[in-house]
């Protein structure tokens, strides 16, 4: 700030525009949420195999049903019959959200944890795709596509990372 013809200096020890300083298990919680997310999509997708027989509904007449339902498409029933380009957009998609993740800087944690949440899921479903060609959805709810964790974990991560990049960029430009 100037004052007349003397200029002030900010106090001896403060640091201007510094980035926040976050405790460092905050950069490791993404690498907690990938596994986390696929061994929940897996073992969530093993119950269902081991308690309903493929077509199955339980319980009835509720809002939510759980049913054992596979699907050779990508998430929420789409592009069925795909499943070797499946295989490769997955693998390709699951790479660039692995290179993008590793070159964040740890001062975004929330665009971390969005990209670990796509990441976790990608992989979940891919383990499936690679084990028998098909994924198993089992979470119902009326006038839409079964779907689990994985589907979820996705779904969760791409609303976390858009508006995370949303919010950034309206920051920067107000900064700007």
């Amino acid at each position: 700030m100037i004052k007349g013809n003397m200029t002030e200096q900010p106090a001896p020890g403060l640091v201007v525009n510094a980035p926040v300083s976050r405790p460092y298990w905050v950069g490791l919680l993404p690498l907690v949420i990938v596994p986390l997310i696929v061994g929940l999509d897996q073992l969530s997708k093993w119950i269902v195999r081991s308690s309903l027989d493929r077509g199955d509904v339980w319980p009835t007449g509720w809002f939510v049903n759980f049913v054992h339902v596979t699907n050779n498409g990508a998430a929420f029933g789409m592009l069925q019959n795909s499943g070797p380009l499946l295989l490769v957009i997955t693998v390709l998609g699951a790479a660039g959200i692995a290179v993008y993740f590793l070159n964040l800087k740890n001062h975004e944690p929330l665009l971390r944890v969005g990209l670990a949440l796509m990441l976790g899921g990608a992989i979940g479903n891919l383990v499936d795709r690679i084990a028998s060609g098909r994924v198993v959805d089992f979470i119902k709810v009326p006038n839409f596509p079964a779907f689990n964790v994985a589907d979820s974990a996705i779904t969760i991560g791409v609303v976390v990372l858009v508006w995370t990049m949303t919010f950034r960029d309206a920051k920067s430009k107000k900064q700007s």
